[in-house]
């Protein structure tokens, strides 16, 4: 198992499917200069999700300010953000 960096964060996204979702998100990140590693998002029906993978290391923004700047966006669009970290994520998704 590849190890940790404390700036590398989940991102998840759910909400009703529109145009302008990953935009949206998407630009809030690049403001912030988080550099996204991985992405995947599917639809089912109208049920739009997104996973990201990010890595904040280079962001002057720190993880609270980050994440409600995210969880705003994603009001305007409709959908619900959350960040968690990496190290925090895997510790509680573990086998």
């Amino acid at each position: 198992m590849a190890q940790t960096d404390s700036h590398r964060i989940v991102i998840t996204v759910l909400g009703k499917n529109r145009a302008g979702i990953v935009a949206a998100i998407s630009k809030i990140l690049g403001e912030a200069n988080v550099d996204i590693r991985d992405i995947t998002q599917s639809i089912i029906e109208d049920i739009f999700t997104m996973t990201m993978l990010a890595d904040m290391s280079e962001s002057p923004m720190d993880f609270t300010a980050l994440q409600e700047a995210l969880a705003a966006g994603g009001e305007a669009v409709g959908v619900t953000v959350t960040i968690q970290r990496e190290d925090v994520f895997n510790f509680m998704y573990r086998l």
